[in-house]
């Protein structure tokens, strides 16, 4: 296994195929996000800079996997695909990787963002926090008690950033009440939901990272529909989340090429953990919290299904997922 994650010269055209249709994901999001969203010159140059090392993050994901994943091995980072009858270890926490570059292409985009630098600041500290927070899980198997502390602690510097409205607006009444640091109690809920329900929502080869994917996808679709067809809408706050959620499609798509089935690598909670606080981050901040518990529909209703499980009612086994049998010859 270690000498076909090293050798990528030796590609079926499966591979091949599979390689184009995931690349074309980033790349064509992020180009069309270019030319729809904005005329101003300036910021046009930084949203095709960012677009720029968003394709690079995707490519050095694809690049740094392989030569990652025989580390992890080496470090007793592995895990076994019940699901497939082999024992065969396949390495974990894989999901460090997209995570780091993630955090190195926000970091390195920084000083052209001339928007909301304390609160994009802020998102940046949550997710490093959080990232920290999954690959300890990793290594150490934390208590579920310690792992759901440490997350309301990641979500404070995003909450102490806030800066917008703490206003909602009641369905039916359409009567406006204002919250208060109540609201921001909601959303430190909210973050704390999204981290844990990608966590939860796992087990089968691409699922973490494919339901990532099409949440950041919608979130990119959503931010630029919000920017053209709805004039009260903050733009800075959807440029914030355009610009936090464009490199995660880029670094998510390039761990799917091998996480895919059949899975050559596994995530880890590393990158349950890392995904879930930045979907949370570009909700928050993009100001559309409400619209992201919608697109989180899927993960709803597997929380709401797994509540007797999570509370001790019925047995909650390690891997929530059917076993696999193989047939014995007689």
């Amino acid at each position: 296994q270690n000498k076909k994650m090293k050798n990528r010269n030796s590609w079926t055209a499966e591979d091949a195929i599979k390689f184009i249709v995931i690349s074309a994901i980033p790349v064509a999001l992020s180009m069309i996000t270019v030319w729809l969203h904005t005329e101003k010159a300036d910021e046009m140059i930084h949203l095709a800079f960012l677009v720029v090392m968003s394709i690079g993050g995707y490519f050095a994901t694809v690049s740094l996997i392989p030569s990652m994943a025989p580390l992890c091995l080496e470090a007793g980072l592995s895990g076994k695909d019940i699901n497939k009858g082999s024992d065969t270890p396949i390495p974990e926490s894989l999901g460090l990787v997209p995570a780091m570059i993630y955090m190195v292409i926000v970091t390195l985009f920084n000083p052209l963002f001339g928007g909301r630098v304390p609160e994009y600041n802020a998102a940046l500290t949550s997710i490093a926090f959080i990232v920290l927070l999954g690959f300890a899980d990793d290594v150490f198997n934390l208590r579920w008690r310690v792992k759901i502390n440490c997350s309301f602690l990641a979500t404070v510097p995003l909450l102490v950033a806030y800066g917008g409205s703490t206003t909602i607006i009641v369905p039916i009444t359409q009567q406006a009440i204002n919250l208060g640091l109540l609201y921001l109690v909601v959303m430190a809920f909210l973050a704390v939901f999204c981290i844990n329900s990608i966590n939860i929502h796992a087990g089968v080869n691409g699922l973490e990272v494919g339901q990532s994917l099409v949440i950041g996808v919608a979130v990119l679709i959503h931010n630029v529909l919000q920017l053209f067809y709805f004039k009260e809408t903050d733009p800075h706050a959807a440029t914030l989340s355009i610009f936090l959620i464009l490199p995660f499609i880029a670094v998510s798509s390039g761990l799917l090429y091998f996480n895919f089935y059949p899975s050559k690598v596994f995530v880890g909670d590393t990158y349950t953990y890392f995904a879930g606080m930045t979907l949370a981050v570009v909700g928050i901040l993009g100001h559309f919290s409400k619209t992201l518990m919608l697109f989180f529909i899927p993960e709803f209703l597997n929380f709401f299904l797994s509540i007797p499980q999570l509370l001790g009612i019925v047995h909650c086994p390690r891997h929530r997922l059917p076993r696999y049998f193989k047939l014995k010859s007689s």
